[in-house]
């Protein structure tokens, strides 16, 4: 199999320019459709040995978690149609073609889940594998913003947390299934999750149909790709304000163990994916019936930075994914 050095820039390209429609790839640039809806642009670099390995992620599989986390932002923003992605490679020119081809299937995989196209990109050799994915999608009625909260408004999320660490855990071998008492359905959520994340359009969509008639369009929102409680705590920050959660609630896959370990992965491992938001009560409420799976974990007070849980105890500070610590 030919490496990209043995390739060439001119060959790798021609073979890029079959992952996006035809003609995408033969310009510089990339030419969007008017649209009166508000652009909404994001971007994450993804590196090897920090958000992917050959030991825990297959090409594929890194191709898709490239796409996935740009476009979790891009839900936990309000966007609701994807144009699509614009790709920043680079490797060694000794990397081989077939792990490329890989990433880029798994890169197309993706955006025919979840919509949108390979608008275009760059390549480059380089000391390193590195993916850069900037992502453009289009706003709908309700813009999400961290510094969308406000005192009395319920904080909820689209799903349950750990599931990702869960699985780098046992692809790595750090965590003996047998001893923790992980039955075999938990083990398989956890992996896929962690492979396979998946941006929650659907329960953003579910929000906004079920948002009660005599209230605005307002609500705070992030994602929890660097864990619940940083999610939360980015939430607070941006509003001034306040949260008061409950233990009780915290969202625990089912058959999650019990233990500190198990709470930390929880509350703090990072690459979730799942919507966090702020809203009134009363849509809070309709979220809950209308996406189940959902969780309301507590309130938004008006005590700034004070983060505390229901018995009065500090809430401890985020010690989840750090993307100048954290290896995969």
């Amino acid at each position: 199999m030919s490496t990209l050095a043995e390739l060439g820039e001119a060959e790798l390209l021609q073979r890029l320019a079959l992952f996006a429609p035809p003609g995408q790839l033969e310009d510089d640039t990339a030419c969007l459709a008017p649209d009166p809806r508000s652009l909404i642009v994001n971007t994450d670099v993804l590196v090897d040995g920090i958000h992917f390995s050959d030991n825990t992620t297959s090409a594929g599989d890194a191709g898709w978690r490239a796409v996935a986390a740009n476009l979790s932002d891009l839900a936990a923003s309000g966007v609701t149609s994807v144009d699509g992605i614009t790709v920043g490679l680079v490797a060694p020119g000794d990397t081989r073609w077939d792990w490329v081809e890989g990433v880029y299937g798994g890169i197309s995989s993706a955006l025919n889940q979840f919509g949108g196209v390979l608008l275009g990109g760059d390549c480059s050799a380089g000391t390193n594998r590195l993916l850069a994915i900037t992502a453009l999608g289009r706003l709908g009625p309700l813009q999400l913003l961290r510094s969308g909260a406000e005192p009395g408004d319920v904080v909820v999320t689209s799903g349950a947390h750990g599931l990702s660490r869960l699985g780098l855990a046992l692809l790595r071998q750090e965590v003996d299934p047998a001893s923790a008492a992980l039955n075999k359905a938990l083990q398989a959520r956890a992996i896929q999750q962690h492979r396979r994340p998946v941006p929650r359009f659907d329960a953003l969509n579910s929000l906004l149909r079920c948002k009660p008639a005599n209230l605005p369009w307002r609500a705070g929102g992030t994602d929890s790709s660097d864990g619940l409680i940083a999610a939360v705590q980015g939430l607070c920050k941006a509003s001034g304000c306040g949260v008061v959660l409950q233990q009780s609630e915290i969202p625990r896959p089912n058959g999650w163990p019990q233990g500190k370990r198990w709470d930390h992965w929880c509350l703090s491992g990072g690459e979730d994916f799942e919507l966090v938001l702020t809203l009134p009560p009363a849509w809070a409420k309709a979220w809950q019936i209308a996406m189940p799976g959902s969780h309301c974990l507590g309130r938004i007070t008006e005590e700034a930075d004070q983060m505390i849980w229901s018995d009065g105890s500090t809430l401890a500070g985020s010690s989840g994914f750090d993307h100048f610590q954290t290896g995969t």
